[in-house]
């Protein structure tokens, strides 16, 4: 599961070899952007304030004291303390923004203006860069208000969407829409780093947690803006599509996602009951989700006669989504038996850090995995000493 030091060595470089990323964001959004453009080659910059970044301090569980909140969004970076309260770290600040080719930053809106490292202050010295702000509401009329993950799913509607329909509402079971933004981050600053390649010219990149919630709600957000619905929660249930649910089987539960005519009838001949698929009650996805009560009644008498497994295996071969409904543990150990590779270790010996592994493949510029999450200000004194030197001095 674990790659090796030589395959790690085989890989340094990335698409992004060559830019300097300047990041002054902290906890999941700005951080989680950071990593995946880290990842893709970039030279990552890591400014935290003297008490480090909250998540340091957010256990359990950790890896030897060390928070893996922390180390989940951090690797490919080199750390740096700088007190921006404090005029000569200030300085290094905006030299370090003023070499960038990316900026990002997480700040309250116009927080960072006494700092001289807003937008408008970076651009005038840096007139190239892609500077990119994540907010929880924007920069207008949300501009007060503080950008925390729980607050936008409660605000967005996406708990009202989330649990039992007779129960309370539920908070996702990880910061989602952080990770919306963060994805929405990366996606902007690409963007804007090919019109910089095409024009010369940077820009501001804004993404905010609400809007990042709207858009990755899709099909329920859209049922209000597109349709006047307004979607409530359904516990598994999807409001649109049957069988989509989890289901009972001898053993444990799985889930069936059926999304088509045709699946359905393989559903059928696999479980044993191939007139449903011609029964006028069910034939359609339109009358399968109208009368879903019945059809799920006659499903769960014939899935309670074999285990999750075997069932799996028998409907996977004939095409038909499904799955048993696994811990976090049986999702790595899936994708591993799959050739996926899920962990990778960065780092060198006792130092190595198993993390997951980037998402996307490349058949030309491979994903380079060169830094462990590091140690609070574990590069200032380089990054100190390249600051002060002059600009077309390398780092090491």
């Amino acid at each position: 599961m674990v790659d090796s030091a030589a395959e790690r060595a085989g890989r340094a470089g990335g698409p992004l070899s060559g830019l300097l990323v300047a990041d002054f964001s902290r906890v999941l959004a700005g951080p989680y952007a950071t990593m995946l453009l880290a990842d893709l080659g970039a030279e990552v910059i890591k400014v935290e304030g003297p008490e480090g970044d909250e998540t340091r301090t957010w256990t359990p569980p950790a890896r030897e004291e060390t928070s893996t909140y922390y180390l989940s969004i951090n690797r490919g970076k080199r750390s740096i303390v700088l007190d921006l309260r404090d005029e000569a770290d200030a300085e290094l600040g905006r030299e370090l923004a003023r070499r960038a080719d990316v900026v990002i930053q997480n700040f309250k809106p116009g927080g960072l203006a006494k700092f001289g490292l807003d937008y408008p202050s970076v651009r005038a010295a840096n007139p190239a860069v892609v500077y990119a702000s994540i907010s929880g509401f924007g920069s207008g009329g949300g501009a007060r208000l503080p950008g925390y993950d729980l607050m936008v799913q409660a605000i967005s509607g996406l708990m009202s969407l989330t649990g039992e329909p007779d129960g309370p509402p539920y908070r996702a079971g990880i910061s989602v829409i952080d990770v919306f933004a963060g994805n929405h981050a990366t996606i902007g600053i690409l963007a804007a780093l090919r019109h910089r390649d095409a024009t010369g010219e940077g820009q501001h990149v804004e993404v905010n947690l609400l809007s990042s919630a709207l858009t990755g709600m899709v099909n329920q957000s859209s049922a209000y803006a597109a349709g006047g619905v307004v979607p409530f929660r359904m516990g598994n249930a999807h409001p649109s599509v049957y069988p989509y649910e989890p289901f009972p089987t001898a053993d444990r539960e799985m889930i069936v996602a059926v999304a088509n005519n045709g699946q359905f009838r393989k559903l059928c001949e696999v479980l044993g009951c191939p007139e449903l698929a011609d029964d006028d009650r069910f034939c359609n996805n339109a009358d399968r989700t109208a009368n879903r009560v019945e059809l799920r009644r006659l499903l769960i008498q014939r899935l309670a006669t074999r285990g999750a497994d075997e069932w799996f295996e028998a409907l996977v071969a004939v095409g038909v989504p499904s799955g048993p409904i696994n811990t976090i543990d049986g999702g790595f150990e899936m994708a591993d038996r799959l050739g996926l590779e899920p962990i990778v270790a960065v780092g060198e010996g006792d130092k190595a850090v198993p993390t997951t592994r980037h998402p996307i493949r490349f058949s030309a510029t491979p994903v380079a995995y060169q830094l462990p999450p590091p140690e609070l200000d574990e590069h200032g004194a380089e990054l100190r000493k390249w600051l002060a030197a002059p600009e077309d001095r390398t780092l090491s």
